[in-house]
């Protein structure tokens, strides 16, 4: 066998390179994002694209080769099933925070957002919602609470104007499926209908596993209502949809948050024409990074996006914006960063009320023409806090 001889000179160098790692190593750092959201069950479609477009995030991020503290950073995103439900959701907060995660994206409603909230602001630690429209969840007085897009109280004020002033409706009917989402926005939409002098004819009551809606539509078919407002998700508004059109009621179906997507379509088929909906945001083709932000998602996932994955993408941009705007990641350094931030997101721009709000949401009203989705009009945008 043959000997390798080493020059002492050689041996410096290698010694040297050696020495130089270590010391990058001994620079670098892996800070970890949660993200929450229900990854399993019947809304697991939905955690999906939420953590889809989280993932994305990291790896852009990751691409630019992030410095924070002096010290090279690479993301991880940690990822946890709250299952949709919110006894299921404290637990995952409590594991997230266990795990020393630096910031959390997440939760998707607000009946686990809510819950989730107080275990987050407990441990001193960033929760920013993509979605959970609820007002609630940022009423809690949480300094640590934000969320990503227009909450309830705008979209149900918005959504009855609508109702009134567009869609002419006169006899208008609710339905929610009594989850935090679902009645607070029906709440609002009535409020709203209130202010503008118009009595509701009929309220029904669901929960949110409800399949067949025909006991509740038949009593509101007796009120002769032209408009019939669910607060409920999309995998329940199409076969109410559908059964709308079986029972040759005339009553127009509106929504306002979690009715526009492909699930929806797939599920009402032909039924589903007519339909109206409010959601939060701009479509994505009219958001300034949306058309991008789609390629990519399309090009990394070879699917659609499924509802909300810009603004879990932004959601976690954002956050990890503020620790490099504090350089830190420790929360009790980046939080106040988040809370004064200015961020152009994919979504749009991205400041935060005194609450944890969005500043200037935008909402887009939909319709479905010939089995899609097709935006009506762009209502919200900036306003005075």
């Amino acid at each position: 066998m043959k000997s390798i001889k080493i020059s002492a000179l050689s041996a410096a160098i290698i010694l040297s390179g050696f020495a130089s790692t270590a010391a990058m190593a001994a620079d670098s750092e892996t800070v970890i994002i949660g993200l929450a959201g229900p990854l399993t069950g019947p809304s697991a479609r939905i955690g999906k694209d939420l953590e889809n477009g989280a993932q994305l995030a990291i790896d852009d991020i990751n691409q630019q080769h992030p410095t924070i503290g002096g010290k090279a950073v690479t993301f991880k995103l940690q990822s946890e099933d709250d299952q949709s439900d919110p006894r299921t959701a404290v637990a995952v907060a409590q594991r997230l925070v266990d795990s020393g995660v630096a910031g959390v994206v997440g939760h998707w409603n607000t009946g686990t957002s809510i819950p989730a909230a107080r275990v987050y602001h407990d441990a001193g630690i960033a929760q920013v919602a993509p979605v959970a429209t609820g007002h609630a969840y940022t009423r809690q007085g949480f300094d640590t609470s934000f969320r990503i897009m227009g909450h309830d109280d705008d979209g149900g004020a918005f959504a009855g104007e609508y109702a009134v002033n567009t869609l002419k409706a006169k006899r208008i009917a609710v339905i929610d499926d009594r989850t935090a989402f679902g009645q607070g926005l029906a709440d609002e939409f009535i409020k709203s209908l209130e202010a503008q002098g118009v009595k509701i004819v009929d309220r029904q009551y669901v929960d949110d596993k409800t399949v067949d809606f025909s006991a509740v539509l038949t009593a509101i078919r007796s009120k002769n209502a032209d408009l019939i407002f669910f607060g409920g998700v999309d995998s329940q508004a199409a076969p109410l949809a559908r059964r709308i059109k079986q029972l040759d009621m005339k009553a127009t179906l509106m929504g306002a948050g979690g009715f526009v997507s492909q699930t929806f379509l797939k599920l009402a088929q032909k039924e589903g024409n007519g339909v109206v909906a409010l959601e939060p945001g701009l479509p994505v083709d009219q958001m300034p990074g949306g058309k991008t932000f789609e390629k990519a998602y399309q090009s990394r996932y070879h699917t659609h996006i499924e509802l909300h994955a810009p603004f879990a993408y932004d959601a976690t941009r954002v956050l990890v914006a503020a620790m490099e705007k504090a350089d830190s990641v420790d929360p009790s350094e980046y939080l106040p960063a988040l809370r004064a931030i200015s961020y152009s997101g994919v979504t749009g721009q991205i400041a935060f009320d005194k609450e944890g709000n969005l500043k200037s949401p935008t909402f887009t009203v939909y319709k479905v023409v010939d089995g899609q989705w097709q935006p009506q009009t762009v209502l919200g945008g900036v306003r005075t806090y």
